[in-house]
């Protein structure tokens, strides 16, 4: 179980004009209040969403050309149970019991598992990331922290996702092209996790050294300062998931928005603790339900900025 003193909301005073890069170059970074996630500004630019088919079923083209119109902040670290915790202290929030993973071998939805006991043998911590939260429950907490800060907090869209993600890299991952790295820059399904759980397909060869979930920020960041952009657990996108990609969706990095009740799956991306290496490419979709509750959903949190 989680045990951790909530973190106090202070809000305090933003303004861009104090949000300075170092000297190394790395983006701004950010908090609104005691409580809310470090935030990164991503720089606006454009770049080519999606990759060429080249195995079967890859849902990730036809590539497209998209342009981020706007600056916007994304979370240096996916959220966390501690902060995921005030969310729930504060307004009584209620998530469903019951996370589908591997339990005892078994593929199966654990009636006892929820976000603060996953139920796989680890106890929750309060830096782990938040996992078993559905896409409404990640809406539900942005909500709230726009509510509660006064900021434009929200999750962040399919394209801005991946453009943050690669910040600029021209490989198939944020550290390259060898998949087989991964154990530097991402907590993936490795040789730690093998023989821990047993999920039938291919191991990493090397050791991230966490069979199961790890804490935030232990890896190395990309280009823009972002953390576990790979791996640790899947994140909520805002957009209702379509493939392939459509000459109708936005190119100006907004989200594809569907009325209510017609969207059947979200998108989720980045991989996560389960994830075999080549699936930690950037451009990797998945997609669920928005009520599933799986043992490796998680959230980072985006922010629109204003003029």
């Amino acid at each position: 179980m989680i045990r951790a003193a909530l973190l106090p909301l202070l809000f305090v005073g933003f303004s861009l004009k104090t949000a300075v890069a170092d000297e190394g170059g790395t983006p701004a970074a950010f908090r609104d209040c005691g409580g809310c996630p470090e935030m990164i500004v991503v720089p606006g630019g454009g770049f080519v969403m999606g990759a060429p088919g080249g195995e079967e079923g890859r849902p990730e083209g036809p590539p497209r050309e998209v342009r981020v119109e706007r600056d916007f902040a994304l979370g240096r670290y996916e959220v966390t149970n501690a902060q995921f915790e005030a969310f729930v202290s504060a307004t009584g929030y209620q998530v469903e019991k019951g996370c589908r993973g591997k339990f005892d071998g078994e593929w199966e939805n654990h009636p006892e598992s929820n976000w603060t006991d996953l139920m796989l043998g680890q106890e929750s911590r309060p830096d782990h990331p938040v996992a078993c939260v559905s896409w409404l429950d990640a809406r539900a907490y942005v909500d709230w922290l726009a509510e509660m800060s006064g900021q434009p907090y929200r999750l962040p869209t399919e394209a801005e996702w991946e453009y943050a993600a690669r910040a600029g890299a021209m490989g198939s991952f944020t550290w390259g092209e060898d998949a087989e790295a991964a154990c530097a820059y991402a907590n993936v399904y490795d040789s730690s996790a093998d023989p821990v759980h047993d999920f039938g397909w291919r191991a990493a060869e090397c050791d991230d050294g966490f069979p199961t979930l790890a804490p935030v920020g232990m890896f190395k960041p990309n280009a823009f300062g972002l953390h576990d952009v790979a791996g640790n657990v899947w994140e909520w996108v805002e957009d209702c998931y379509v493939e392939p990609y459509t000459a109708e969706l936005p190119t100006d990095g907004s989200a594809l928005e569907v009325p209510p009740g017609r969207c059947e799956r979200r998108g989720v991306r980045g991989g996560s603790w389960i994830t075999r290496p080549d699936r930690q490419r950037l451009t990797f979709r998945g997609r669920d339900p928005e009520d599933i509750h799986y043992t490796f959903f998680g959230l980072r949190v985006a922010r629109s900025l204003m003029d």
